[in-house]
């Protein structure tokens, strides 16, 4: 099944059931992709609409940081619900233990040997880790790695 149409059925599964939190939280990621296929002037393949989705959760962890600093928790636990259910529509995310064997091997494949690589390394390793892991993590394992 595409995950436009996934999403569709979720939407539909939510209002079946009643469940506004999740009908909203699915309401705003069909909004953003069919934002993103106005931009285009096409239709989102399905790793178009998982990178839109990724940017979304990228959003909702900013989010629940500021709010959390800010003491105000029913934001966060809002924020964080969002986030669980956006996450289900991304692929298995990939453990920081996988993430490093692959920037290990990345690193192998470019040659690369310093912090002065770092944006040769990302380039070839962020193809592979798209949508599956949060790009500050990876970010940060490619610096310990060049360090």
């Amino acid at each position: 099944m595409q995950l436009r149409e996934k999403l569709q059925t979720e939407m539909k599964e939510a209002m079946k059931s009643r469940n506004a939190a999740k009908l909203s939280a699915i309401r705003m990621v069909l909004s953003a992709v069919k934002n993103r296929d106005i931009e285009l002037r096409r239709e989102l393949n399905d790793a178009e609409i998982t990178e839109t989705i990724a940017t979304l959760c990228k959003q909702r962890r900013e989010s629940i940081k500021l709010f959390k600093e800010a003491g105000r928790q029913e934001l966060v636990d809002k924020e964080e619900a969002e986030l669980n259910l956006m996450l289900t529509f991304l692929p298995q995310q990939l453990t920081r233990e996988e993430l490093e064997s692959l920037v290990t091997k990345i690193i192998a494949e470019t040659s690369a040997s310093g912090g002065k690589d770092m944006g040769k390394v990302m380039k070839a390793l962020m193809p592979h880790v798209s949508g599956r892991a949060d790009g500050k993590l990876v970010s940060e394992i490619v610096k310990e790695k060049l360090a």
